[in-house]
């Protein structure tokens, strides 16, 4: 089992700048592939970052460019840093983990996760 809890949201301005963390315990996040997601009112929870075992990293379309997701196995704790923030990045932030990966393989779905944790609130304004 491992637990996973987010931290970072909040409301900035588009244009804006901010830096999500997702903080692992139970077990070493260095055996996982970390991910993020997000979910805005009214839509599916869809995919925006993953970082595999080695450290690669993949991005949705989106977001290619603005955000950067990163690991630190020595912290358990995966980070995702969002510049040139836009009014439809406003969601609830997901930080996901899954076991038994293939290290070279990047996950995108959320049902290749095992773990989520509750979600942080991220609001851009115009």
């Amino acid at each position: 089992q491992v637990q996973l809890v987010e931290s970072g949201g909040g409301s900035v301005q588009a244009g804006g700048s901010l830096r999500l963390s997702c903080a692992a315990s139970g077990r070493s996040a260095s055996s996982f592939a970390m991910g993020w997601f997000r979910q805005a009112p009214g839509k599916e929870r869809e995919f925006v970052a993953t970082v595999s075992l080695n450290s690669n990293t993949y991005y949705a379309d989106s977001v290619k460019g603005r955000f950067t997701i990163s690991r630190d196995n020595a912290k358990n704790t995966v980070y995702l840093q969002m510049n040139s923030l836009k009014p439809e990045d406003t969601a609830v932030y997901y930080c996901a983990a899954r076991d038994n990966v293939i290290s070279w393989l990047f996950y995108v779905r959320t049902n290749d996760y095992n773990y989520w944790g509750q979600g942080t609130q991220v609001t851009v304004s115009s």
